[in-house]
């Protein structure tokens, strides 16, 4: 998916990361994170970019699941971008493991959730 055009990016002050994008929503603006999911309710753009601000990139590096065939599956992504979600099965750090990969739209679809 290509980000539209009246989606507006928010970066990170201190190196320019890109935290994610602000969404037109009625008179106002919806947080969207790097995974392509509304962080709040609609907001002024100020109030909104602070959400992601705050919300960071660290969540990204976290566990999360991925339901296959109804089965959970503990990955951890690989790639997040507006063309495609990588993740891989989680290894535990163990270098000598294969892991499964799978890719994925963006938006990220629900059988993906962040590890509870």
């Amino acid at each position: 998916m290509a980000i539209p055009e009246d989606w507006t990016p928010v970066h990170r002050e201190d190196d320019d990361e890109l935290l994610g994008w602000l969404r037109p929503e009625g008179d106002g603006v919806v947080p969207v994170d790097r995974v392509g999911r509304d962080r709040a309710a609609a907001s002024d753009e100020d109030s909104a970019a602070r959400v992601l601000v705050e919300l960071g990139l660290g969540w990204l590096a976290d566990p999360w699941t991925l339901a296959i065939e109804g089965r959970p599956v503990r990955v951890r992504l690989v790639e997040v971008s507006p063309a495609r979600i990588r993740v891989q099965g989680d290894t535990f750090n163990d270098m000598t493991r294969r892991a499964d990969e799978w890719e994925l739209p963006f938006p990220a679809p629900e059988e993906l959730q962040p590890r509870r």
